[in-house]
């Protein structure tokens, strides 16, 4: 049973060879631009991250101090309005990035084994991508973005029976407030960043251990 559960796991997911050489790969006869859109949003991913790092230097994850905090990094922080200009649009772009990339993969039949593992991995990362968008919307700390929040915290209730704990979980209590932003930022920074890094590398992991998708 042991060995079963070994081998399955290395027809996934390859762990009984080391790399031989990380940048050497075999390619389809066919690629165009469509085969770059895992790259370019991993691109996209690290410029968040990047602006992200420049950002929490002087975001202030407070109740009292976090809008205020964002008014002087556009007012008296040298191009502190650009670097959260491109934050949030390479957080945009990501997530366009990885729809096209799972539409491309969905259309080149590329789920399929043994990639089904590579495509779970995908649509988790997906998951977590949004999760990141959803927790990042509320730290700027305004009208636009509490009521959001709000709405969007509502929407748990929905869930049978552990409705009401869905949403006090997000929250952090009964109503929006202090304590959710505080959440939402440590989601933000901290937790949703750490699970997209495993993510992406079980997910280049696999593509370099059973290659590129040739298409349909």
């Amino acid at each position: 049973m042991i060995r079963r559960i070994i081998n399955l796991l290395d027809r996934w997911f390859g762990t009984k060879e080391a790399h031989r050489n990380f940048l050497a790969r075999a390619l389809p006869g066919k690629i165009g631009v469509s085969y770059c859109l895992g790259g370019m949003a991993f691109t996209a991913f690290l410029v968040s991250v990047l602006t992200g790092l420049l950002l929490s230097i002087y975001y202030v994850p407070s109740g009292t101090e976090a809008y205020p905090s964002i008014v002087t990094l556009h007012n008296e922080v040298w191009f502190g309005w650009g670097i959260r200009s491109i934050h949030k649009w390479s957080a945009n772009f990501l997530i366009i990035f990885v729809a096209l990339h799972a539409v491309r993969v969905f259309l080149h039949k590329a789920y399929r084994p043994p990639r089904e593992l590579n495509w779970m991995a995908g649509a988790l990362g997906f998951v977590l991508i949004m999760a990141s968008g959803f927790t990042g919307y509320l730290l700027p700390w305004d009208q636009k973005a509490y009521w959001a929040t709000v709405v969007g915290t509502s929407m748990a209730k929905t869930v049978p029976g552990a409705g009401g704990l869905l949403v006090r979980l997000l929250r952090g209590g009964p109503e929006v407030a202090g304590a959710t932003l505080v959440r939402f930022y440590s989601m933000h920074v901290l937790w949703i960043p750490f699970g997209l890094m495993l993510i992406f590398w079980t997910h280049f992991h696999m593509v370099k251990r059973q290659g590129i998708s040739g298409g349909l």
